[in-house]
Parts: C-alpha cells; structure tokens; sequence
C-alpha cells in the first residue's frame, strides 16, 4: 500500500469521526433544523467519497468489507445532486453506516501518536 493510500484512508477515517463528532448528542429533529450541522456533516461525508475513491482496485479488493462503491456513490450524489439530498438518508449513514466504517479503517491506519 502506498504512502499516499495511507493517507487517503486516514483522511476517510479523520472526517468519518468528524460528522460523528458533528452530531454527537443530537436527535434527527434537532440535525433537520440545523443548517449548520448539516453542512458541516456534509462536507465531511464528501471528503470520505472523495478520499475512498483514490483507493487502490488492488485495496478495495483486499478490502471488500468496506462498501467502496456506495462510500463514493454517496460522495458523488451529495456534490452533483445537491438539491436533492434526502436529510433522513444522511443522518442515517452518519449514524449508522460511519461507525462501522471507522471499525473497518481503524486496522488499515497507523495508530494515531499521543
């Protein structure tokens, strides 16, 4: 694995704790009402679409418990269908789906310096 693919699947897993951190002690309620959260969470999910999809095919394939494709299908509906993001989908992948994938990169990643 690369120097580089290291840090792209850091960058996944630094914005990964981000949008949790984001709305950590939030109801969807108080997520749906708030502008704020929501873009700041969005921006952070872009940024594991993004970084996810300079993975590696040889990564992805070794790595095949990490939903590649959605991660990035995720990221590209988000920037290019804008208009159209269903708030309930976003909050469920936040709260749902990204705790997983911070489970899944944790092995992949340098332990973190103190």
């Amino acid at each position: 694995m690369s120097r580089d693919e290291v840090a792209y699947l850091i960058d996944m897993m630094v914005a990964s704790r981000k949008a949790r951190k984001y709305v950590d002690g939030m109801n969807y309620r108080q997520f749906r009402e708030s502008d704020l959260h929501q873009s700041a969470v969005l921006k952070q999910v872009e940024i594991v679409g993004e970084a996810a999809s300079h993975i590696s095919s040889d990564t992805r394939h070794t790595h095949q418990e990490i939903p590649w494709h959605q991660i990035i299908g995720l990221r590209n509906r988000l920037v290019h269908a804008y208009y159209d993001i269903v708030l309930d989908t976003l909050w469920r992948a936040v709260q749902d789906e990204l705790p997983i994938l911070i489970t899944q990169l944790e092995p992949l990643v340098p332990p973190e310096d103190d």
